[in-house]
């Protein structure tokens, strides 16, 4: 369904936190012009968790409208509450969007049971396909690869955001799953490998600064071009590494600033990217010619 780089593009605010809807405008059209296969918006990396409803459905409509058609927009709708999750879906869902993008609940700890009818839930409730979202490191929860392929059997469940960084996943996840279920890299030090091995593309940080590189790298990979993609990754290995340096979205909003395309805005309580941390994402930037 989707396919190549995916940018989990950060929500730009000003220096009082407010969203700058111009901003975002011209993100999305840097990123088409660049290569982007798709846009996944208010996601972790766009600070869902700090925006209003309100703000949360305008970015994602100011997005839609934006790309008007000229890539997919996967809207980020998930949260700890399954009434919520759904509530937000559904009012998103008035949108032209093309799926949904769904993390584990977070902080909860549910059991796999929950997280199986968490998900079932929400895919009943809405009528565009749904990538779920496993990321262990922020929501303590491991969405298991028994699990997803239970919720594959969902006529909406169309693929999952795996960013465990674990490799041996994609492999248990197809057999379990099937080969028509898709799989993405949530993890963009492992994507090349991920993809390699039989993934469908990455939702990417580091695209959020180097769109272009990492949409030619993922072309790469899916081609089965090995030492082409590994030729284009090379340079933003610092990138996939030092854009976690603080707790993401803080460096990637900083690089992005630096490089002229946001204001200095993040919400608390996240904080700018610290004075000792700057020189290390400065170096990424220029390892991969983006400075």
């Amino acid at each position: 369904m989707f396919k190549g780089s995916l940018v989990a593009l950060v929500t730009p605010m000003g220096p009082d936190g407010a969203v700058d809807f111009g901003c975002l405008e011209q993100l999305v059209d840097w990123h088409i012009g660049e290569g982007t296969d798709g846009l996944v918006i208010a996601g972790t990396t766009g600070e869902s968790a700090t925006l209003t409803k309100a703000e949360h459905v305008e970015v994602i409509r100011v997005a839609v409208a934006r790309a008007s058609g000229r890539v997919p927009v996967i809207a980020g709708t998930g949260s700890n509450s399954t009434a919520q999750t759904i509530d937000l879906s559904q009012t998103v869902g008035r949108l032209p969007v093309d799926a949904y993008l769904v993390v584990v609940p977070y902080y909860n700890k549910p059991t796999q049971e929950g997280m199986y009818r968490h998900f079932l839930a929400v895919a009943d409730a809405v009528d565009r396909p749904v990538m779920l979202y496993n990321v262990p490191g922020r929501t303590v929860a491991d969405l298991q690869p028994a699990t997803v392929a239970r919720l594959a059997r969902h006529p909406r469940i169309f693929g999952i955001k795996e960013a465990t960084g674990d490799l041996a996943r994609v492999a248990e996840i197809r057999k379990l799953a099937g080969e028509a279920f898709a799989l993405y890299s949530g993890d963009d030090a492992t994507a090349r490998d991920f993809i390699a091995l039989g993934g469908q593309g990455v939702v990417s940080v580091t695209a959020n600064v180097a769109p272009a590189a990492m949409s030619r790298m993922c072309q790469a990979a899916l081609a089965g071009r090995a030492a082409e993609a590994a030729a284009l990754d090379q340079p933003l290995s610092a990138l996939h590494r030092d854009l976690f340096v603080e707790s993401n979205p803080i460096p990637v909003k900083w690089a992005l600033t630096r490089m002229g395309r946001l204001p200095p805005g993040i919400r608390l309580p996240l904080t700018p990217l610290s004075p000792e941390a700057q020189p290390v994402v400065e170096a990424a930037l220029r390892q991969a010619g983006l400075l």
